[in-house]
């Protein structure tokens, strides 16, 4: 008998190109759909779950001729990611809320509910690679690095990871549009959508104060000495690295180094200051038994991994990097390699000068 797997479909290229891959390898596939109740404005398009994106999933299982199915994870999303994302902010940290999803959504609740429908595992079309043995399951780098999704996953549990599959893992993204064509799906042009799903069109900024307006307090703008140099229009403004929009005029660049929430401050200094030389990482997982000493880390999904040294504690870790590392940002994530293997990761707490 063939496996029953559950595909995680959002009527994008990849998650099409991932069912029609498992249909063509034998698996008896069903689509899922993730309803998330974020709203589209009149004229626009969904970025992950919008009608048009959910009519897309159909088209495509119509033309696979698989079972299609919409589930409603509006309150989840709420509750689990959208809450904990703004409050982060106006704690003066800059969260992922994709490693959030993940975490708690797709491999949280979703895998748990196709488990429960009878589903043996839940397939998405994320580029990475899980290595199952009869004992163990690992997390791997895919083969197309430039694609590489590893570091939006590290947060899965182990049991979670034994029961999902990656059909992208082998492919790049141009194999996928070309395998996608020949199929013949009806969204084998449609474009990519990278920003964050429930961000709507008029920015970041404006979401956070409609949601939390008293964060958005104006305050000073302050060097390491304490001397202000200019005022800020609120803190969830910010970032640390950030350099525009800091409305200061001086002698050379300004970048942001910290948000001092307490005393709703924005420090500010020169490129040199916003470098460190490690990090403190908290709400560790680890998706091997013995994570190593010497590694190499991410601190952003766009960062180079950098070489690195890493004192493993039972709820922190020191990571001291053999370089220096441009803005270390309080609430992104960090994420270890040994080579293509992912160790695991955490939240940064703060950087190590």
């Amino acid at each position: 008998m063939s496996k029953k797997v559950a595909l995680a479909l959002s009527g994008g290229v990849d998650s099409s190109t991932a069912a029609w891959l498992l249909k063509e390898q034998g698996y008896d596939v069903v689509g899922v759909t993730m309803c998330l109740g974020i709203p589209v404005a009149e004229g626009e398009r969904g970025k992950c779950c919008g009608p048009q994106e959910i009519e897309d999933a159909r088209r495509v299982c119509q033309k696979l001729a698989i079972p299609h199915y919409v589930l409603d994870f509006a309150d989840e999303l709420d509750s689990m990611v959208i809450q904990p994302f703004v409050s982060a902010y106006l704690q003066g940290r800059t969260p992922n809320p994709c490693v959030e999803c993940n975490r708690s959504l797709k491999f949280g609740s979703l895998l748990h509910k196709v488990r429960a429908l009878g589903f043996d595992c839940l397939a998405t079309g994320h580029y990475a690679r899980v290595e199952h043995t009869a004992t163990y399951s690992l997390l791997r780098k895919p083969r197309d690095e430039k694609k590489d999704q590893t570091y939006f996953l590290y947060a899965m549990g182990k049991e979670e990871l034994r029961r999902v599959l990656f059909p992208l893992a082998e492919y790049s993204k141009a194999e996928v549009r070309k395998l996608a064509g020949w199929a013949g799906l009806p969204i084998a042009e449609k474009p990519d959508s990278q920003d964050i799903c429930f961000i709507p069109a008029d920015g970041l900024a404006s979401f956070l104060h409609r949601r939390r307006p008293e964060g958005f307090s104006a305050g000073d703008i302050v060097d390491r000495t304490g001397r202000v140099i200019g005022r800020h229009r609120g803190l969830p403004f910010y970032t640390v690295g950030q350099r525009g929009g800091l409305g200061i005029s001086h002698r050379v660049p300004l970048y942001v180094l910290a948000l001092d929430v307490p005393g709703n401050r924005l420090l500010v200094g020169e490129k040199e200051e916003v470098r460190a030389m490690g990090l403190i990482a908290e709400h560790l997982n680890l998706l091997v038994e013995r994570p190593p000493d010497r590694a190499t880390a991410k601190i952003r999904y766009a960062h180079r991994a950098a070489p690195c040294r890493i004192a493993w504690k039972k709820e922190r870790a020191a990571i001291h990097f053999d370089t220096p590392q441009e803005a270390v940002t309080p609430g992104q994530s960090v994420v270890v390699y040994d080579g293509d293997l992912v160790v695991g990761g955490g939240i940064i707490r703060g950087a190590i000068s």
